[in-house]
Order: structure tokens, then sequence, then C-alpha cells
């Protein structure tokens, strides 16, 4: 048995730029961070005794003979490409609700990837888990998803991330004084909207013409070193209240369905309350909201936005990680073959060039 346990992450500026189809041609950069918050997949070999070959629970039980008849499109692309053939049982388990802009499908694909490599005695680097992951979701599934999300699950930390227009990522911690990073963290709260959408549905309304857009990206990538000087300096925290905010509203400028009629409701009222700024995680259209509030106005804002849920978090800095691993004894070749189960092989995966 072993488990993985892979956080979720806050993103601040230059999200979009994360898009291959705009940095392959233009470059990109983010400035996010990850939180307390986790994604666990546990993984163990199934024991040759029962019918089924691979079992899979998560919001739904799937129980298959072929990892082909798996419908959960992440579990059965990397159980394929590592060529996981063993009988196999995987759980999950999240501390936030999925489809809500905190980078959990990113977070479930890189704890997967690193709890199978460790089944089989592997301890891939962060890069590897982040470029694996990558692939998966761009490449093998197809999906309208950025790279930000990917690396920070794998990475953990407060970080400047930059994307090449050679594919090339590039991962800077940003090294601030312990009472900075706490005086950010003092100022950031997140609330549930209970609005659950799926990201690359609400990418895809932009996505297929970033060049249209080129002028709104080009203002959120200034933006991203704009809020690295300003939490490596000494200016007054407020004015990354105030970043966020001007980083808002230019998002909201990307397609229709970034907002609606509610969200713009909830902004309003904690603005009204007393928050700086802020903005929806993801590529919007409902999901968890970020406010940079003053301590002093919290109780306010909380008061105002009483009907939603609000989740304390601090952030964190060790990425995926492996926190249990228990090596039992396996069972012979004979009786794994008596079962249809033979001996693992394991394949690295290669990020696909354009």
């Amino acid at each position: 048995m072993i488990i993985s346990r892979t956080p979720y992450r806050i993103s601040f500026f230059g999200g979009g730029t994360d898009y291959p189809v705009w940095y392959r041609k233009h470059g990109g950069a983010v400035l996010s961070a990850t939180i307390d918050k986790y994604c666990y997949l546990s993984c163990r070999y199934l024991p040759p005794f029962f019918e089924h070959r691979i079992r899979v629970v998560y919001s739904k039980i799937e129980t298959c003979q072929k990892v082909s008849e798996v419908a959960h499109p992440a579990v059965r692309e990397v159980l394929t490409y590592l060529n996981v053939e063993r009988g196999i049982e995987i759980h999950h388990d999240g501390d936030l609700p999925a489809r809500s802009g905190m980078g959990s499908s990113s977070a479930f694909t890189v704890g997967l990837l690193h709890a199978l490599h460790g089944l089989h005695g592997r301890m891939p680097s962060k890069d590897q888990l982040a470029q694996e992951s990558i692939c998966i979701e761009q490449d093998r599934l197809r999906e309208k998803v950025g790279s930000q999300d990917q690396v920070q699950a794998a990475y953990g930390g407060l970080n400047y991330i930059t994307f090449g227009n050679n594919g090339r990522i590039s991962v800077k911690p940003m090294t601030l004084k312990p009472e900075r990073i706490e005086e950010l963290n003092a100022h950031l709260m997140l609330f549930y909207t209970g609005i659950q959408r799926t990201a690359s549905e609400v990418a895809d309304t932009y996505v297929n013409d970033m060049e249209a857009r080129k002028e709104e990206l080009s203002l959120l990538r200034d933006m991203v070193d704009r809020g690295v000087d300003l939490l490596g300096g000494s200016k007054n925290i407020r004015q990354f209240g105030e970043l966020l905010a001007e980083t808002w509203t230019i998002k909201k400028r990307f397609s229709q369905r970034v907002t609606n009629s509610r969200i713009d409701e909830i902004y309003l009222e904690a603005v009204n309350a007393g928050a700086i700024g802020g903005k929806l995680m993801g590529a919007g259209g409902g999901g968890f909201m970020m406010l940079f509030v003053p301590p002093s106005k919290q109780a306010e804002v909380r008061a105002g936005l009483k009907n939603l849920i609000c989740v304390p978090f601090e952030f964190e800095f060790s990425g995926s990680q492996i926190i249990f691993f228990d090596l039992e004894k396996d069972y012979s070749a004979e009786d794994r073959a008596r079962a249809g189960q033979p001996a693992p092989v394991f394949r690295e995966l290669k990020q696909q060039e354009d």
C-alpha cells in the first residue's frame, strides 16, 4: 500500500499565459502558490482473490477487468502509459470539491503518477511528475488546460513560474522573509461559491483564439512581474490586493463564461464589506473565489458572505509527497498468473513535441 498527498493551488497572476498555444509563441509566466488542502491517493496491488482486476474509488466506484474499461479518463490514461498490467486498487479522497478552480484535476494526475511510480519502487523528480502530468492532460487526453497546475502540484510552494516559447518551464521559488509570507497569507480569504464547472469547457470559449486576446494576456503577464516585485520589496501589501482587483477586471474580458451575475454579486458584496480585490480561481465560471481583505475587515466580509463556506488555509511548501508506504510480501508469480496478473511493466513517459 502506498499513499500520496498532493496540494491544491491558488493562482495570483498570469493565468492564461500558461496555455501552450500562447506561451510556445509568446512565452508566459504565473505567480501562484499551493495551500494546505490536499488530494490523497492510495494504491495497492490487488490480491489474486477477486473477480475484478481493477478497482477505482472516487465519487464513483468502478470495477473492471481491463484498463481500457476504466471510465475515469486520468486513471485510464495513467495506467495505460505506465503499462500497469497487474491487478490494482486506487482510492481517491480530496479536501476540496472537484471542478472548483483549485487545480484538483492536475493534483489528481500528479498524485496518481507519484503513487504508482512509488508502488513500483521509483522516486520520480518533481520535474518528472510535472512533465508527465502535462503530457497526459494536454497530449493524451487533449484537455484545454494550462501548465501551471501540474507544476505547482508537483513542486509546491510560492513560485514564480516562467514558460518559454521553446516549451521549457522554469520554477523559481519566492524567497521572502517569513513575516512577508505570513502577512500575505493573513490578508487572503477563500470562499466556495457553490458553482461547479469544468475548467476546460470555460477555457474552450477563449483558448482557440488567444491571439484575439493578446492585449489582455500581455497585461496579465506584466502583472506577474509587478506582483513579484511588490512581494519582494517593502511596499504596502495593500497594493497586492489592488493588483488582484485589476487582474480580475482584465480576466473578465476573456469570455462571457468567465463570470456571471451571481459571481459579480458575490464580488460586489465582498468589496462593499471591505475586500480590496480578488478573483475566481482557475478558468472562471464558478468554484472558489479568493479575496484580499485586511484582517480588520475579515469579520465583516465573512458576515456579508455568510451563505458561502469560508475555507481557512495556509501556504504549503512540500508539493506532492509519499506519506505512507507499506511494503507487503508479494504473492508468487504462479499465484499471480492464476489470477491473470502478470508482473508489472512500467514505461517512462515523455512529453510529446508539437
